[in-house]
């Protein structure tokens, strides 16, 4: 079997992956670093004196006339890529391995490891027994993978599956190797996953709350626009993890053209990541939180309407609400720090 691809390329500019700049103004400031706004912005963060500046890389490029094919400029670009993946960057640090190597910056837990290889399993025994059937619940999975005639059926399978793959039945152990692969993959999944979980916990509370304040005039309209905004962003998750379900689902197909499988459940993985990482701010919140009438109940939900609108709403609907405002008591909540240039 061919490497995965592209798992020790380097980056597309040829550099080694590592966060540089020739400017001095990069150099100036010992504690600038890069991270994201609340919607998504890449920026940079410096202080001065007493106070933190936000700089817009757009602004930046357009201070120090930096050309669109410069190196500073394309590596802002890279920066701003990365970020996508990780919560902050520096200068001299490495940028993920998301955009440098297509592996992952972060690793996934051996239950997460064990799942994705017994759902791989589970499918190649299903493919056997002519009953193919796509396993969602983990918990399922398990159950089934113990049973005492499914565990007969493994080996059947794996050398039934090398004979397919016109290998031959004494092969087998070569699809065994094919499964540990791309098991080591679909981990990232089983754990992104779990995160979706969470979130879903999340959109549970925020639903209680709807109804909780629907005889709230005051809330009543933004209860109403988070609760149908939560929605929105479960089904572009439930979308992902059905569409490598789908995959998995055709087991031989997967292992006959295992490289771009590859490559496909990496670019779900990356994509379903980028998305969950800005949760990680809401989910501790609201794991605590009792769906119950109170102020600061109320700041919650604002807090998430906030991140969400943006995110999910229609582009006339979100054009009408930057108009007036979020509705947040009058007030807007400020992006970034105190200076911004």
């Amino acid at each position: 079997m061919a490497e995965a691809v592209n798992s020790s390329a380097k980056s597309s500019e040829g550099d080694d992956g590592i966060v540089r700049f020739d400017h001095k103004f990069f150099s100036s400031f010992d504690d600038l670093y890069f991270r994201t706004t609340d919607v998504g912005e890449p920026v940079a963060v410096l202080k001065l004196a007493a106070n933190e500046a936000i700089l817009g890389f757009e602004g930046i490029k357009r201070e120090f006339m930096l050309k669109p094919d410069s190196h500073d400029a394309k590596m802002l670009d890279r920066v701003a890529e990365g970020l996508q993946f990780i919560r902050g960057l520096r200068p001299g640090e490495a940028l993920p391995k998301e955009i440098t190597t297509r592996e992952a910056s972060w690793d996934p837990t051996e239950r997460h490891r064990r799942i994705a290889r017994q759902r791989l399993t589970m499918q190649l025994v299903t493919w056997l027994t002519g009953n193919e059937h796509i396993f969602t619940s983990a918990e399922e999975l398990m159950q089934v993978a113990e049973d005492p005639q499914v565990k007969k059926n493994i080996n059947l399978a794996f050398a039934e599956a090398a004979e397919e793959l016109g290998l031959g039945r004494d092969r087998r152990e070569e699809v065994v190797q094919y499964i540990e692969t791309l098991a080591k993959e679909l981990a990232y999944i089983e754990c992104e996953r779990d995160v979706f979980a969470e979130i879903c916990k999340i959109d549970d509370k925020v639903q209680d709350l709807r109804r909780i304040y629907s005889a709230d005039r005051s809330m009543i309209d933004t209860t109403d626009q988070v609760a149908r905004l939560s929605q929105r962003a479960l089904k572009v998750f439930r979308d992902y993890f059905e569409q490598v379900d789908a995959q998995t689902g055709e087991i031989l197909a997967m292992l006959k053209n295992i490289d771009n499988q590859i490559e496909y459940i990496r670019s779900v993985r990356d994509e379903v990541h980028r998305r969950q990482l800005p949760w990680e701010d809401f989910i501790p919140i609201w794991k605590s939180l009792y769906a119950v009438r109170s102020d600061e109940n109320t700041n919650r939900i604002r807090d998430l309407y906030q991140f969400l609108a943006p995110r999910f709403m229609q582009v006339n609907e979100w054009v009408l609400v930057t108009k007036r405002g979020f509705e947040t008591g009058g007030k807007k909540k400020p992006i970034g720090g105190i200076m911004r240039w």
